[in-house]
């Protein structure tokens, strides 16, 4: 099993927070704060534009 390392919670305005991860390959990752155990993974660049559009509040929409 990876061993995906996680940095410390990003959290909106309401309720939402998310945790971005990355393993030894340089895979990243990115779960709700809280229940990491189900998690996506994609490319660092991919995951670091998501967050971006969602802190630029283009993907409301995407918010559990």
């Amino acid at each position: 099993m990876t061993e995906i390392s996680w940095e410390d919670p990003f959290c909106g305005e309401g309720n939402n927070c998310f945790r971005i991860g990355t393993d030894s390959d340089g895979n990243a990752y990115i779960a709700v704060a809280g229940q990491e155990d189900t998690y996506l993974t994609d490319t660092r660049e991919a995951l670091a534009t998501l967050i971006r559009d969602i802190k630029a509040g283009k993907a409301d929409h995407l918010l559990p």
